[in-house]
């Protein structure tokens, strides 16, 4: 019976990754098949001829490399900003005791639950407020902080045995050098973890760079992929289009292989408590 289990087991997660990458690996055969091929009315994986006209089209006539200049910027910086302060933050509520730390830590989780689209119109008046609009500054400093990121760390922070803390302490090290000497290596899958979570929810993100940007100069990829597709009057260049998707795709792929040891080392040693 467990052998049986097994086996349909591995049947649902075949399904489930062919029906995930199906759409991703017809994307990418699109974006090398001529325009008579795409609209020939079959379904087909196969380039016939394999050509590479629609990526060059897009290099062509988009001003791709400052788009991806503009997201790889964002999305690094978010990134980094957010991991340093959720670090911070997390061990601060995972090892110090203070006044209203319960009820400041709940509203830090309430803030997890409430929809991003009913905080656009406060975040776009204190852009304003601040004349951000239309900078990197409205792009960058409102990802900075996440409740997730905050609770994550914090969860891996109380994990781990303050037996080595406490050694430190008595060598010497101040709180500041045990978490930057301790902690935070030990936090490591977490950090990369959560590292990578950020940067794909920075590089997607369309609605809040389309509503603080005016200038051409500072669009992201998203936004440019969204103006190049066109009005609904518009005949869309559907190979063009799926070379572009294609392209924007590529940093994220990047940022998750180069650190999925560390996501699954993270997820293997979530449960484990000592």
């Amino acid at each position: 019976m467990k052998k049986l289990y097994k086996i349909f087991g591995y049947v649902i997660l075949i399904i489930g990754a062919i029906s995930m990458l199906l759409p991703f690996i017809y994307m990418i055969c699109l974006s090398f098949m001529p325009e008579k091929q795409i609209f020939s009315g079959t379904v087909t994986f196969i380039p016939n001829p394999l050509v590479c006209d629609n990526y060059k089209y897009v290099i062509k006539t988009v001003d791709i490399i400052r788009y991806f200049f503009n997201s790889m910027f964002v999305a690094i910086a978010t990134t980094i900003g957010q991991v340093i302060i959720s670090a911070l933050a997390g061990y601060f509520f995972a090892r110090f005791e203070f006044k209203y730390k319960e009820p400041l830590f709940m509203l830090i989780l309430v803030s997890m639950m409430i929809p991003p689209q009913v905080n656009i119109i406060p975040l776009f008046y204190i852009m304003k407020q601040f004349n951000w609009l239309d900078t990197y500054w409205a792009l960058i400093v409102p990802g900075l902080f996440g409740g997730f990121g905050v609770f994550m760390m914090r969860q891996w922070f109380k994990s781990l045995p303050e037996d080595m803390e406490s050694s430190a302490k008595i060598d010497g090290c101040s709180m500041f050098e045990v978490f930057y000497k301790i902690a935070l290596p030990l936090a490591v899958p977490a950090l990369a973890t959560l590292a990578i979570f950020t940067f794909i929810t920075a590089w997607n993100s369309f609605m809040w760079p389309l509503i603080v940007t005016n200038s051409d100069s500072l669009r992201t990829l998203p936004v440019a992929l969204a103006n190049f597709k066109g009005s609904f009057r518009e005949i869309t260049d559907w190979g063009a289009l799926t070379a572009y998707s294609v392209i924007c795709c590529i940093p994220v792929i990047g940022v998750f292989l180069l650190g999925r040891k560390y996501f699954i080392n993270d997820i293997l040693s979530g449960g484990i408590k000592d």
